[in-house]
C-alpha cells in the first residue's frame, strides 16, 4: 500500500486560470448570448459578447475590448470582475460569478486556440480575418476564468427590479420631422 505522500498530485491551476467551474456557471454561460461584466470601481456593469471555451486552459469566458470593439471600462487593469449571466429566453439573471481576469498574449498557444473561435462569434466584423491582427495590435483579448465563487444564484438572486436610469449620453432624439418630397397635405377634419 502506498503512502499519501507518494501519490502524484495534479498541479494546481495558476491563480489567473481559475478553478473547476460549477455546473450552473458552465451550463448558464454556455447558453447565454451575452454576459454583464461588473468591474470594481466602475459605476455599472457592461453588456459584452463573448466566446466560451472549455479547452486546455480551463473553462472561461473570452472577451475582446479596444478600438473598434466593445468598450469594457476598467477590465484590462482589473484582477477580478463579476460576471452576470442572463437567461437566453427569459433574459432574467440566472447566476453571478466571480472571475479572475487575465490578458491573453498575442501569438501564445492560448491566443492561437481561442481567437479563431472568437472571430466566428463576432458579428458584423468589417475586416474579416484581418481582425485577429488588429486585435493583436490595438485591442486586448481577456480570459475571465471562474474562481468558484457564486455571488448570486438561486435564493440569493435579488427579488426586485435592478433597473437603473440610462447612462448619460450626448445622443439626442431628433426634434423636427424631416422634409419629405410629395407629401400629401393633411385633410381637414
Amino acid at each position: 500500500m502506498s503512502h499519501p505522500e507518494s501519490v502524484p498530485q495534479p498541479p494546481a491551476p495558476p491563480a489567473d486560470q481559475g478553478v473547476a467551474a460549477p455546473p450552473l456557471v458552465v451550463e448558464a454561460t454556455r447558453k447565454a448570448g451575452l454576459v454583464w461584466i461588473g468591474v470594481p470601481g466602475q459605476p455599472r456593469p457592461t453588456a459584452a459578447w463573448f466566446a466560451w471555451a472549455d479547452g486546455g486552459h480551463g473553462a472561461a469566458v473570452y472577451v475582446v475590448t479596444g478600438p473598434g470593439e466593445q468598450p469594457l471600462p476598467g477590465l484590462i487593469g482589473a484582477a477580478r470582475c463579476a460576471v452576470s449571466v442572463p437567461s437566453a429566453d427569459k433574459h432574467g439573471r440566472i447566476v453571478t460569478w466571480t472571475a479572475a481576469v487575465h490578458q491573453v498574449e498575442p501569438g501564445s498557444a492560448e491566443w492561437d486556440a481561442v481567437v479563431p473561435g472568437m472571430l466566428t462569434k463576432r458579428l458584423n466584423l468589417a475586416d474579416g480575418d484581418a481582425a485577429a491582427r488588429r486585435w493583436a495590435r490595438e485591442c486586448a483579448v481577456l480570459r475571465l476564468a471562474p474562481t468558484g465563487e457564486l455571488t448570486e444564484a438561486g435564493s440569493t438572486l435579488p427579488a426586485g427590479s435592478l433597473a437603473a436610469p440610462p447612462a448619460p449620453s450626448p445622443a439626442r432624439s431628433p426634434t423636427r420631422v424631416p422634409f419629405t418630397l410629395h407629401r400629401k397635405p393633411r385633410s381637414p377634419r
